[in-house]
């Protein structure tokens, strides 16, 4: 019989031990019969199955054109391939027109029968639409590689609770960019630019919809720099929409105010599978956290303008090799760790991103009101329209 293994779920150096011809999946969606799919490999030993991609593809509920997603897809394998794992597809619905080279595999999928309803649903169209996005990549020798989605994911899953009439979601994309990834085993990279290229087709086809408010967040630190490039790219597409995002969570004067309040690392305990990141995943999912592994990694190259913690990095923006600062994976102090500090700084997160959905509302709002008034240039379109 077939063992399928959550990729996801291990660490690097868990992937690192694994065999490179073992099969690796990553399925577009959920729902295919594990018998099929051990059937389709001849049944080996076992099969890792990484994280779905949610939406995206057609049938899902939310599309984007095939072009679009066929690079982001493509750079994933090629990032399993560059690991040295010679058995990668891509698991997919039929009919998909995706081309990916040899590398795709397709079975029968639910969808074909009846497809995933529009999300979000359209009664959300009111409320501020929260895209959170994590990755799966390398969390050091203790973490699993899911951190990023996990926490990501739970912090949106808290917004939405706590503001039901005001914020809405998708699922968590558990897919993002990483440049170093070369450093260590497990982490994937959809590129920069197929990455920017994506999310902005999705926020196309959500306006296309009728929506108008987003809120992109970001788990992962890799991709923060390439969401802002999408921000500003929708923005100016789409003129009567708010979309905004930030970088990760616990960074505004508020939430700052909290991390600073019970870590007791110093600067540079603070980054990559570090008390933060350590504290956060004791308290989700205590079981995918080997304590017994973690290494303290602290070393990083720093000077005045350039160096390494949650919200503080200085002035000068760059990005050496990882391998130059860590030999662990680590950026921080893990050891630091407890339930007790993930909880409340998971309750803080919530409460930062809830204030950050209520004052895009309001930005929304106001700047909706202005434009009806025809403030400046609006109110020439606003006699154009009345002619």
């Amino acid at each position: 019989m077939t063992d399928f293994i959550a990729f996801d779920e291990l660490t690097w150096p868990d992937v690192a031990e694994l065999p490179r011809d073992v099969p690796l999946v990553i399925p577009l969606g959920t729902g295919y019969s594990p018998a099929n799919l051990a059937a389709s490999f001849g049944y080996p030993e076992r099969i890792g199955l990484l994280p779905d991609v949610p939406y995206g593809w057609r049938g899902s509920g939310l599309a984007v054109h095939e072009k679009v997603l066929q690079p982001f897809l493509l750079n994933l394998l090629d990032s399993l391939q560059e690991d040295g794992f010679t058995n990668v597809k891509c698991l997919m619905p039929q009919d998909l027109g995706i081309d990916l080279g040899g590398r795709k595999l397709v079975l029968p999928h639910p969808t074909q029968h009846s497809p995933i309803e529009s999300i979000p649903d359209a009664e959300d169209i009111q409320k501020v639409v929260i895209i959170p996005i994590g990755h799966t990549e390398q969390h050091g020798f203790h973490l699993p590689l899911s951190t990023d989605t996990m926490i990501i994911g739970s912090i949106a899953n808290g917004v939405t609770k706590q503001l039901p009439f005001t914020a809405g979601k998708l699922p968590v994309w558990p897919y993002g960019v990483s440049t170093h990834r070369q450093a260590f085993a497990g982490t994937l990279n959809a590129g920069g630019r197929a990455f920017e290229d994506f999310w902005l087709a999705v926020l196309d086809v959500l306006v296309a919809r009728g929506f108008n408010r987003m809120y992109l967040i970001s788990g992962h630190g890799g991709n923060c720099s390439f969401l802002q490039n999408v921000v500003k790219y929708a923005g100016e597409r789409h003129r009567r929409i708010f979309c905004a995002t930030a970088w990760l969570y616990l960074s505004d004067s508020e939430g700052s105010k909290i991390l600073e309040q019970y870590r007791q690392s110093p600067i540079g305990g603070m980054g990559h599978a570090c008390e933060l990141e350590t504290s956060l995943m004791l308290h989700l999912r205590r079981e995918l956290v080997h304590l017994d592994k973690v290494i303290d990694e602290t070393n990083y190259i720093a000077t005045s303008n350039y160096y390494m913690d949650w919200n503080e990095g200085g002035a000068i923006i760059a990005n050496p090799p990882w391998d130059d600062d860590t030999k662990t994976g680590a950026y921080g102090a893990g050891s630091l760790a407890t339930s007790e500090k993930g909880k409340i700084w998971l309750e803080a997160a919530i409460q930062e991103k809830s204030a950050h959905v209520l004052e895009i509302q309001e930005q929304h709002q106001r700047r909706e009101e202005r434009r009806n008034s025809g403030y400046g240039l609006w109110g020439r379109q606003t006699l154009q329209d009345s002619k």
